[in-house]
């Protein structure tokens, strides 16, 4: 650990700024792709107190966890990553960031070249996953509910 006052306010991993500021596990889900229970895990294999503030962890802790990030998809379970199966590859992969929303909107914009059902609702701006839309997820100008006129 570090003394109080070398306190760094940003930590760089994976392209990603993180507020250090906050404990371990919390600031790492700041990077976009790593949710509390995976920042839960990379930080015990690192070898990190999850409570730790990050912003005083030393260059080695910091380089530590940066590799545990880059090693997460091979040392957990398949059904741990956020991507099991690519479509293009069959492989399980786990993406950080900016890949994370590109292969996102690749995957949507497959869907409505396809032309499947979650592509048509996708491309009317309609609720994709079942959800009722009789009363929610209405817009435009009628909507059923008027502004009663004195």
């Amino acid at each position: 650990m570090v003394e109080e006052s070398e306190l760094k306010y940003f930590v760089r991993i994976i392209n990603t700024d993180l507020d250090g500021t906050q404990p371990v596990q919390l600031a790492l889900t700041g990077i976009k792709g790593i949710g509390l229970h995976a920042a839960l895990v990379i930080a015990r294999r690192a070898g990190v107190d999850i409570h730790a503030t990050m912003g005083l962890l030393g260059n080695d802790d910091v380089a530590a966890i940066e590799e545990q990030v880059k090693a997460y998809p091979a040392s957990v379970p398949k059904w741990m990553v956020n991507r099991p199966v690519d479509v293009y590859s069959g492989e399980p992969k786990h993406l950080y960031g900016s890949d994370l929303t590109l292969s996102k909107e690749d995957d949507i914009n497959l869907m409505k070249k396809m032309r499947c059902y979650r592509g048509i609702r996708h491309e009317s701006g309609l609720k994709v996953h079942g959800q009722r839309t009789k009363a929610t997820g209405r817009f435009g100008k009628i909507v059923g509910v008027t502004k009663r006129r004195n």
